[in-house]
């Protein structure tokens, strides 16, 4: 395992869309393992491939309840409303005000090439959405609102 580099909001990797895996190999296990360290090394509570500059569809998130990993996810359900301050490595010692969904499901693969599905909630939730947008390269700043236009956070 390795602690690999993250790449900040300049970088015009972190626009680019991301590849679905095609298959699960050495390498994309390697990647898993030194994203992990990565965002753990970071305090990080999530990271996703394109941060580390590569452009695969794998994301690795611990919001406190165990490590999940996650290749080629796909959000299939949102309900409800929460606004919350959110922040990334990627765009370091900032915090805006983003809008995401209470409760999130997504269906994945894991490491085994296994379907599974993961629900969060609140801070998951957010964690999983964020995530998914860096595959799709689309930053939290992006979809920042200014505080003015929240009545209470």
């Amino acid at each position: 395992m390795a602690t690999r580099e993250i790449r900040v909001s300049t970088d015009e990797v972190l626009r680019k869309t991301c590849k679905p895996v095609k298959e699960i190999n050495e390498k994309i296990l390697t990647l898993l393992d030194d994203m992990a360290e990565t965002m753990y090394a970071s305090n990080g509570v999530g990271l996703a491939a394109s941060q580390v500059g590569i452009l695969k569809r794998i994301v690795t998130i611990d919001v406190g309840e165990g490590l999940v990993e996650l290749i080629n996810p796909v959000i299939v359900e949102k309900r409800g409303s929460q606004i919350d301050y959110e922040g990334c490595l990627s765009v370091p010692g900032r915090s805006e005000l983003v809008e995401r969904p209470e409760y999130v499901k997504v269906e994945a693969l894991n490491r085994n090439g296994e379907k599974i599905v993961v629900e969060g909630e609140e801070l998951m939730a957010v964690a999983l959405c964020h995530e998914a947008d860096h595959l799709d390269g689309i930053l939290y700043i992006d979809k920042a609102i200014p505080a003015e236009d929240v009545e209470e956070v």
